[in-house]
């Protein structure tokens, strides 16, 4: 989609779940946005948020280890990677996420009083991907 504002897209990758984040129309801040499956019907929901969204580029999450080590599935990052930039022409940026869903975690803690959807991991992902977001915006 080329009109409407452009935006950035946040991803917080997971081998079962993918959390995505987008900035407001001014890309001054990063929200939450959706969870996605990681399951075959992946590409077919990017492309649903693609033909809704102008999406200028992306900032995808590095889980790097504490000890500055890649993550175990980094091979599979680098395949998404290079699967997003060749299918929706967009720019991709790698961002150490380290601590994200830690953040996350807790922010949800602090705003959420139902123990039953804190449990909700999808929440916890799609609320990283903000988190990595709003942390890129923050040093750019």
């Amino acid at each position: 989609m080329e009109n409407g504002e452009p935006r950035i897209l946040g991803i917080d990758f997971g081998l079962k779940r993918i959390g995505i984040a987008i900035t407001d129309p001014l890309m001054m801040f990063g929200y939450a946005l959706v969870t996605l499956a990681n399951d075959n019907k992946l590409w077919e929901n990017l492309s649903q948020i693609f033909s809704e969204f102008y999406i200028q580029k992306i900032i995808l999450g590095m889980p790097y280890k504490s000890d500055g080590s890649p993550p175990n599935f980094s091979k599979e990052l680098e395949i998404f990677k290079t699967t997003i930039e060749n299918k929706f022409d967009v720019s991709v940026e790698f961002i150490d996420e380290r601590y994200s869903s830690k953040i996350a975690e807790e922010q949800i803690i602090a705003s959420v009083t139902s123990k039953k959807k804190r449990r909700d991991k999808s929440l916890i992902d799609k609320n990283a991907a903000a988190v990595l977001l709003n942390d890129y915006l923050e040093n750019a």
